[in-house]
């Protein structure tokens, strides 16, 4: 969708298995693609909202132009990694907003995965049932 010779802001936002690779353009339309498609055919409802908080919350929705690359994980989280990409490329383009998205909440990568199975188990934690007899 941009022009591949403008200058941009690269980052990485993750959160579980879902890693986002974000491109910040400034002084654009408010463009935003994910993996090629408009934001709003890519994710639905409430994963819009979430993907965009960081400029909603700074009031730039249209002050840029977004491309988003987005493998692995569920739509929620490709939706949060999106905003975790998203928040660290904002820093990059402007670092006096950082207070802000601090006190949001959107600078510190969700960390939370799945658990591993444990051999004897059938999943992480849950025994098989016991029985007495």
């Amino acid at each position: 969708m941009s022009d591949s010779k403008k200058q941009y802001f690269g980052s990485v936002g993750k959160r579980k298995t879902a890693i986002a690779r974000i491109k910040l353009y400034q002084s654009g339309t408010g463009a935003f693609t994910v993996n090629g498609m408009p934001l709003k055919v890519y994710f639905t409802g409430v994963q819009i909202e979430n993907a965009v908080a960081p400029l909603a919350l700074i009031g730039a929705k249209t002050g840029y132009d977004l491309d988003a690359y987005v493998v692995g994980g569920g739509k929620m989280s490709q939706s949060d990694a999106v905003r975790h990409g998203v928040t660290r490329a904002l820093l990059l383009a402007n670092p006096d907003i950082r207070s802000d998205l601090k006190r949001a909440g959107f600078l510190r990568r969700d960390s939370r995965i799945k658990e591993r199975k444990k051999p004897g188990l059938r999943r992480a934690r849950r025994a098989p049932q016991f029985s007495k007899r």
